[in-house]
């Protein structure tokens, strides 16, 4: 029954790690990390007045935007610390390519049923997380400050029929970070129990 449940353990913790991948490779790759939406009361489609945009570019939808729209989004995703947004667009494709080799790692430590090596692995997948929530962290921070900036260059009356949002790309980032944690949680105790095999072979 222990080698059933061993096999159970890494096959679950493969498919989380194969989804916290995948769902940081998502997030990553579209472009609703925020979402920014002109609400004023004389317009009736709020589809035309909406901007989103991810790590790398800014959606501005069909039409031109209003000069406080786009000042925000140029606020929100360029112009306002610099610095904290290079961060951000370095630290999450790093976290996605260790989770690559991490998943490779899980492999061959399962298919080795080391106890070592499962811990390892298992540590390996915690920092990925941490560096996930590094990531993900920096970037709500980042886009507060530049909120916070951008009213203070159009008042509050400027951003009066502005709504701000996060998006689903930001939604899945936080999904590969509770993946993360989930599969070094399941190795951590694969690698217990092969350490019980191993202490008693007779097990059946």
């Amino acid at each position: 029954m222990s080698r059933d449940n061993f096999g159970s353990l890494v096959i679950t913790a493969g498919v989380c790690g194969f989804l916290s991948f995948a769902s940081l490779a998502i997030s990553i790759g579209t472009e609703y990390w925020y979402i920014i939406e002109m609400n004023p009361r004389n317009m009736t489609d709020l589809e035309d007045m909406s901007l989103h945009s991810g790590l790398w570019r800014i959606n501005e939808g069909n039409h031109r935007c209003s000069i406080i729209h786009l000042c925000v989004c140029v606020c929100v995703c360029v112009c306002v610390h610099p610095g904290m947004h290079s961060a951000v667009v370095v630290v999450l494709p790093l976290s996605l390519l260790l989770l690559l080799f991490g998943g490779t790692c899980g492999f061959v430590s399962s298919l080795a049923r080391s106890p070592v090596l499962l811990t390892g692995t298992a540590s390996y997948f915690f920092i990925c997380s941490q560096l996930t929530l590094s990531g993900v962290s920096l970037y709500i921070v980042y886009s507060y400050k530049a909120l916070a900036e951008t009213e203070k260059l159009v008042g509050p009356e400027g951003l009066a029929y502005v709504h701000t949002s996060f998006g689903w790309s930001l939604g899945m980032a936080w999904l590969s970070y509770s993946l993360e944690l989930l599969t070094a949680i399941l190795l951590l105790i694969a690698a217990r129990r092969a350490k019980l095999q191993h202490c008693s072979p007779t097990v059946a």
